[in-house]
């Protein structure tokens, strides 16, 4: 049995209001994340409805998305899902708390390629990024503790 949902968090010397700010811009996720090397989308925090598409790159392969805001409750929580060719594929999600005298932002995962056309999505997801279902919780496990502290370190800068 995969694990389909995972959740990563690091203390951050910030406000929320910064890191919020610095998520919900999804331009600059290619800054943070290991995989996502640019976003074409809107500029600055982008609301709750919009969509924008990710291109993602893991070794030789290269890969889009289409995504789409489901959350954008500033400054504690920013959401968005991930398809490709309209199959559903993740949940992608930031919390920011306060905590002592700083915030703590968990991301968290949610592998959505169950049921009706999950089959395909894995393929899919295998073809693309050379990563067969079993093992993306590994991967993304990995990429969300690079995520989180690139993200530490330019916010606090």
């Amino acid at each position: 049995m995969r694990q389909v949902k995972l959740e990563q968090s690091i203390l951050v010397s910030a406000s929320q209001v910064e890191l919020y700010a610095a998520v919900a811009d999804v331009r600059s996720m290619g800054k943070y994340s290991p995989e996502c090397r640019a976003v074409l989308g809107p500029r600055g925090p982008v609301p709750a409805g919009r969509s924008f598409i990710g291109f993602n790159r893991k070794g030789p392969f290269i890969w889009f998305t289409w995504c789409r805001v489901t959350h954008a409750e500033a400054p504690e929580r920013f959401t968005f899902d991930v398809s490709t060719f309209g199959l559903p594929v993740a949940r992608w999600s930031y919390r920011f708390t306060c905590e002592g005298s700083g915030v703590r932002v968990t991301e968290s995962w949610e592998d959505l390629r169950t049921g009706r056309g999950s089959r395909i999505t894995e393929l899919l997801g295998l073809l693309f990024t050379g990563t067969p279902a079993g093992r993306r919780a590994d991967i993304n496990r990995a990429g969300m503790r690079t995520t989180l502290l690139r993200l530490k370190r330019a916010v606090e800068r």
